[in-house]
């Protein structure tokens, strides 16, 4: 067998840039005055409907998640002060 050689070609890549953990991006949402909205968690995460209410469920369980109905008829959740 013959020796490959590492040549250029094969030089490694610069890593990524950091991109935000879908957590994070969730708790900032949930942190606003107005809180989120299913919907708007999905659309932030694209999280299927049922992984949104895993997470938040999750959350309840470490922090005091506050739920409310928005005058649309919507349900907001947001983080307790």
């Amino acid at each position: 067998m013959e020796d490959i050689q590492q040549t250029s070609d094969n030089a490694p890549l610069a890593p990524a840039p950091a991109r935000p953990f879908k957590a994070a991006t969730v708790i900032k949402l949930l942190s606003r005055n107005r809180g989120a909205s299913l919907g708007e968690i999905m659309e932030a995460t694209h999280w299927q409907p049922h992984s949104a209410r895993s997470f938040l469920s999750g959350i309840r369980k470490k922090r005091e998640l506050l739920k409310e109905t928005r005058r649309t008829g919507e349900t907001s959740y947001r983080l307790a002060d």
